[in-house]
This record gives structure tokens, sequence and C-alpha cells, in this order.
């Protein structure tokens, strides 16, 4: 048995230890925001948070996880009300397919907490994740409404 904390929530799976995080969020624990697009980390489309750091649980064994934090896109929003980089992608109309968008505003999260006023450049170097319809500068354009209307100062929490 596995125990892990998913979204704030103490969960356990009886699942192998090599068994990707991925597989026990979806299958197992019924959490779906991230997703499989590629299965080798490469597209992102199943970027989570471990213990605050980006990870893509596609090539991540659920026993690295163990007793640590793991927040998914829905555990982004608290009381009720959407994070400040889940509400800029419904103002900015980031999505067209959406497929990926749960792991882009992951990565989004984890830029902002590091670096709450990037550049463009910024973004373009740590938002690796890949999207097939190309909305990358809405994204961008996202991320930039986040920091403006943090200040710029304060970190995104995660």
């Amino acid at each position: 048995m596995i125990k892990l904390t998913v979204n704030g929530k103490p969960r356990s799976a009886d699942v192998e230890p090599e068994m990707p995080l991925l597989w026990v969020l979806r299958d197992v624990l019924d959490v779906k925001g991230p997703k499989y697009g590629c299965g080798i980390a490469q597209c992102g489309a199943c970027t989570v948070h471990v213990n605050g750091e980006v990870v893509r649980s596609c090539s991540f064994p659920v026993s690295a996880a163990a007793g640590k934090r793991i927040v998914t896109l829905e555990g982004l929003a608290q009381n009720g009300r959407l994070h400040p980089v889940q509400q800029a992608w419904i103002d900015h109309q980031v999505p067209q397919c959406g497929y990926c968008q749960g792991g882009q505003m992951m990565a989004a999260v984890a830029l902002l907490k590091k670096n709450p006023n990037p550049s463009d450049r910024d973004i373009d170097e740590s938002m690796t994740n890949i999207c097939r319809c190309g909305t990358y500068a809405r994204i961008r354009e996202a991320i930039h409404s986040v920091a403006k209307s943090r200040g710029a100062k304060k970190p995104v929490k995660a």
C-alpha cells in the first residue's frame, strides 16, 4: 500500500511501486486532470506538482511520490475560487482543444512561484509543455496577466 497526499487529502493505493504516478492518479484514484500524452515525459500533458516541484507523472514511479504532497489541476482552486492562473486561462481564452492545458497551467503556476515577473524569454524557456494547437501566445499573455495582477512581487501560491 502506497500512501500519498493528493490535493490535500490522504490517499492510498495498492499498486506496484514502479507504476507511473499518472496511472495511479487517473485509474486508481480517479483524478483526471493529468492527461496521458506521450508516456516519455516530453509533452507535459501529465504535469503535476510533487512537494512543489514540477513532475511529468507519466514517467515518475508512484513509489517516488510516497509520503509527498501531490497537487494536480483539481487542487489549484481553493474554497471554490479558481487559482489566478486558471482564471487567466479563461480570461485569455487560452485553450483550443484543451488537452494539454492542465499540464500547461501546472507548469505556469510553478514558473510564477519561482519567478513572479517572467519575461517572454523566461516563459519560453520554462514552459516546455507541447501544445499541438499552438496557443503559446495566449499562454504567454495569461502568464503575464497573472504577474501584473499580483504586482509581480508576490510569488503565486501552488
